[in-house]
């Protein structure tokens, strides 16, 4: 089994390379130069993603804009690029340093005024999961990067992990048959257990400025894998359950959510994700008519077939497909493809919005919610 599974990574892998190459298109007079880049917003805990990055030489940040004085000021970026490269305007910043591509730091509530900005500048735009607070945001986005041109790309920790990737080849082989149940955990013991920071946690617990509480925060990596594994197809319903079980710590947004999706191909769809967890996780257990796929980590797998469970370590993604930064810069460059529902196309995360919002109404109501 282990060795069927390398050899589906392997063709994939050659695959994957072959169409890199035969869309390799560059932008005239930037072939091999750093993507020039601005980060709008830098309340976001995972800021990180970039200074860890900065220094790698991929691409270089031209500018950086909060609107927040204190944290403009006093932020992770600081150490990493000269302080006059910050503004507290957004639109001085885009016309004075001229970026090629924008990532989204600040409230997801922020991400439609961030591609409001860049979309008639025709600059490129990425924002941290999930691409907007509800679904009218999510098809003005929608709308903007038609009109203009522009990719708006949503970026998941889970979008580069060796096993999602590896699963989504399985599904696509037919190694456990016809798909019939995904079940997708996300979360830990809570943003303020595991130690974020206040300038993330005030917007991130408003039920405004996101949109809800764990439903959102960690429900959209569930609703954004399914939508991939199973080629966009739109849900026939949804239905939510949302739970406080901390409201001294979380009196405005859920803190416990599952979500439970019915497909017209007959399949089923849990998603559990919570601020609850006694632990981290972002695993998925696939089930399918002759076997299932136990996605623990992203290295390790467990695929059962033929009354035997076998482990199963597939090969690492390979660049650009390894990295939000490194994919954002071949996509901004014409050098790949966004493939269709692929995890950080705008076709996949408007149905993933859609999803997040039918649940909050399910669960405001006590009923399906048709799709």
């Amino acid at each position: 089994m282990e060795k069927k599974f390398q050899s589906i990574s392997k063709t994939f892998r050659y695959v994957a390379g072959v169409a890199f190459s035969l869309l390799f298109f560059p932008v005239a007079g930037q072939e091999g130069q750093p993507l020039r880049l601005a980060v709008a917003g830098l309340s976001h805990g995972h800021l990180a993603e970039v200074t860890r990055r900065v220094e790698r030489g991929d691409f270089v940040v031209t500018g950086a804009y909060e609107q927040d004085a204190h944290i403009r000021e006093n932020n992770g970026l600081r150490r990493k690029i000269d302080a006059s490269l910050f503004y507290g305007d957004l639109e001085e910043m885009l016309d004075k340093t001229k970026p090629e591509a924008v990532v989204a730091y600040g409230s997801t509530y922020d991400h439609l005024r961030v591609v409001e900005a860049c979309a008639p500048r025709g600059i490129h735009v990425m924002v941290e999961k999930p691409l907007a607070v509800n679904g009218e945001h999510a098809a003005k986005i929608e709308a903007l990067a038609a009109r203009y041109g522009i990719q708006v790309l949503t970026n998941y920790e889970t979008s580069w992990y060796d096993t999602n990737r590896a699963v989504w080849q399985a599904v696509r082989e037919g190694e456990i048959g016809t798909v019939t149940r995904i079940n997708v955990y996300d979360g830990h013991q809570g943003p303020f257990e595991i130690g974020c920071g206040k300038e993330f946690t005030d917007w991130l617990t408003d039920p405004e400025l996101n949109g809800g509480g764990a439903v959102i925060d960690f429900g959209c990596y569930g609703a954004n894998l399914v939508t991939w594994l199973l080629n966009g197809e739109q849900p026939a319903s949804v239905y939510g359950v949302l739970n406080h079980q901390k409201p001294d710590k979380y009196p405005r947004v859920d803190d416990d959510a599952t979500v439970v999706v019915k497909y017209p191909s007959s399949v089923t769809v849990q998603i559990m994700a919570s601020w609850n967890w006694p632990m981290n996780r972002k695993d998925m257990h696939v089930y399918g008519s002759s076997g299932y796929i136990y996605q623990d980590t992203p290295t390790q797998m467990r695929v059962y077939r033929d009354g035997k469970e076998t482990a199963v370590t597939p090969p690492g993604l390979e660049a650009p497909r390894d990295d939000s930064f490194r994919y954002l810069k071949a996509v901004v460059r014409n050098e790949i493809r966004v493939a269709p529902f692929d995890p950080a196309s705008l076709e996949n995360n408007v149905t993933v919005v859609r999803i997040l919002e039918a649940a909050i109404r399910s669960a405001q109501t006590g009923r399906e919610v048709r799709f």
